[in-house]
């Protein structure tokens, strides 16, 4: 069961994060983040690479994978933000 809910959460976590992307898809598409918070953003990486690294530090994957999508997908929507402001 264990096992199971591990695979489970990893799913979960990568789905949770895709947030950031469709985001991060709305910007590059559109070419504008005048209404994205460059705060919101920048706080929410730094949360998620904090997660990212704690997951790393105890060895546990789904924190691992959930967070390194989470990282990437805030990592574009900042990047758009510096481009379309």
């Amino acid at each position: 069961m264990k096992k199971f809910f591990k695979i489970y959460m990893v799913f979960i976590g990568i789905f949770g994060q895709l947030v950031f992307f469709a985001q991060a898809y709305k910007i590059f598409t559109t070419h504008h983040a005048g209404d994205v918070s460059l705060f919101g953003f920048c706080t929410g990486l730094v949360s998620v690479t904090s997660w990212l690294i704690y997951g790393i530090f105890i060895k546990d994957t789904p924190l691992v994978i959930a967070n390194s999508v989470a990282v990437l997908g805030a990592l574009l929507v900042v990047i758009g933000i510096f481009i379309y402001r």
